[in-house]
């Protein structure tokens, strides 16, 4: 038996492929904590999470043992659950968080120590500077301009949330006007930053890369990449690719920092297409269900292997693109 936690949107594609891979008789378990059966209906049986993350962790140990469930993929808070691996395997059970060890969350999570490990072990990093106030960040700015166009995101975060980058034309009104382009002027950027009611979180000054970016998901254990695929973003669509040097560098770097689970890392190319890391989330990605259209199957890859099931049989279609399709869900149990 085997149980996926609440993760992202994703968290569907990741129940159905285990479902495609594993045998009738083996149990799914999923559950959220919100009422989503667009998502958890997909499995045998779902649950509706506890919401304080204490008791999330004392009901996922009763509720498996109740349930003789073997693993348990942690989603959206790995490590909230690393924190309490011993008890975990105690009890008798498989945790699986994205990591071995909360030295991996504290490295990877946090932007600032992920670029200065990642310089430390050799792994190409789009160098970043840590602004921490006002004066921090002008000075970056006035630093990294001088080489090239400069972009900033949060130093802790999620989905791209935050990034910014900066056009030294960009009309004023234009981030209103249309966001999506994360295009802002740095003189309208420092007079919000700087009339902020709540100081901004610590944030990233990096120089911009021109190249496209490469999202890699992998299904690893102990650091060691068994299945991956690379996602590289061109414009509405997204090619799928096996190989290449920034599907080499995302490897090395989940060995680096001791992946264990199914991760994404992502990486984006320079002007002169030399890829470098951008960040690595020890969680299934989004996307991680468009594996599947080129012949592979990560989670059910990933839930097999667990099991000590056989594997999913994969034959990788080469040159497969793929776009995103927004669908109506039944919302009802």
């Amino acid at each position: 038996m085997i149980w996926f936690l609440e993760g992202q949107s994703s968290q569907r594609d990741i129940i159905l492929g285990a479902r495609e891979a594993l045998p009738a008789d083996v149990k799914i378990y999923a559950s959220h904590r919100r009422d989503r059966p667009e998502i958890t209906s997909f499995a045998d049986i779902s649950f509706v999470e506890p919401a304080d993350n204490q008791e999330r962790i004392d009901w996922v140990i009763a509720t498996a043992q109740a349930h003789n469930i073997k693993v348990i993929l942690a989603g959206r808070v790995g490590s909230v659950f690393e924190q309490a691996r011993q008890r975990f395997e105690e009890a008798g059970l498989v945790l699986v968080t994205g990591a071995l060890s909360l030295d991996t969350f504290d490295r990877v999570d946090n932007k600032s120590r992920f670029t200065a490990e990642a310089e430390r072990a050799g792994l190409a990093c789009v160098p970043a500077i840590t602004a921490a106030n006002a004066e921090e960040m002008l000075a970056a700015y006035q630093t990294l301009s001088a080489s090239g166009e400069v972009c900033v995101k949060p130093a802790v975060g999620i989905y791209g949330q935050g990034f910014w980058r900066f056009k030294a034309g960009a009309d004023p009104f234009r981030c209103f006007a249309n966001p999506d382009e994360r295009e802002v002027n740095f003189d309208l950027y420092m007079h919000a930053y700087r009339s902020a009611d709540t100081p901004p979180p610590p944030m990233l000054v990096m120089p911009y890369m021109a190249g496209s970016e490469c999202s890699v998901d992998m299904v690893c254990e102990a650091g060691r990449p068994i299945a991956f695929v690379g996602r590289r973003k061109t414009g509405l669509y997204q090619l799928l690719e096996r190989e290449g040097a920034a599907v080499e560098l995302a490897l090395k770097a989940a060995g680096h920092f001791q992946c264990d689970g199914i991760v994404n890392v992502q990486t984006r190319d320079d002007a002169d297409g030399k890829p470098h890391l951008l960040e690595i989330n020890a969680r299934y990605s989004g996307g991680i269900g468009y594996a599947r259209e080129a012949g592979l199957n990560l989670p059910g890859i990933f839930a097999t292997r667990r099991l000590g099931l056989p594997e999913p049989a994969g034959v990788w279609r080469p040159n497969v693109r793929v776009k995103g399709v927004t669908v109506a869900a039944l919302a009802s149990s």
